[in-house]
């Protein structure tokens, strides 16, 4: 199994918005500078997010995005399958026509590693990847940089 960037920059990104939008909504700009991410890239994902009901925009000033539902009701698995990237080891997509329309030999021994790690990743939610203090610490660390950049800029147009 292979997964994606589009599915590691959707937890990427929903574990950031989860740790940062306690206190106030979050801009997709912070997140993209937060985690080097693309903003058109976030946006496309957020709107896929947003259908699945994980996240809801905030209007106006001072808006952005927060999480829809509290951070321990939203698990690792929902959040890859939201933005359609497969939780699948197969080569038939779990289709069962991997070898001449039939299963192959090692049909099953894929397709109980898929449920494994579908599984596991359904046992993880952003609440508790929240509760890990590496993650709070990457995370305060990865906001004072932003301060940091968007002080240095600020310097060197007005240089």
């Amino acid at each position: 199994m292979r997964l994606t960037t589009k599915g590691r920059y959707a937890v990427t990104a929903m574990l950031d918005l989860a740790f940062h939008s306690q206190t106030k909504p979050v801009t997709l700009t912070d997140i993209a500078n937060r985690q080097t991410i693309s903003l058109s890239y976030l946006e496309q994902l957020f709107a896929r997010l947003r259908k699945a009901g994980m996240v809801k925009g905030v209007r106006g000033p001072g808006g952005g995005y927060t999480l829809s539902r509290d951070a321990h009701n939203i698990n690792i698995a929902d959040i890859i399958e939201a933005v359609d990237e497969p939780v699948d080891s197969t080569k038939c997509g779990g289709k069962s026509n991997c070898h001449n329309d039939q299963p192959c030999l090692t049909h099953d021994l894929w397709m109980g590693l898929s449920e494994q790690i579908r599984s596991y990743l359904k046992g993880i939610s952003l609440g508790q990847l929240l509760e890990r203090d590496l993650v709070s610490e990457v995370a305060i660390r990865q906001g004072q940089e932003q301060i940091i950049d968007t002080i240095a800029i600020k310097e060197r147009k007005s240089a």
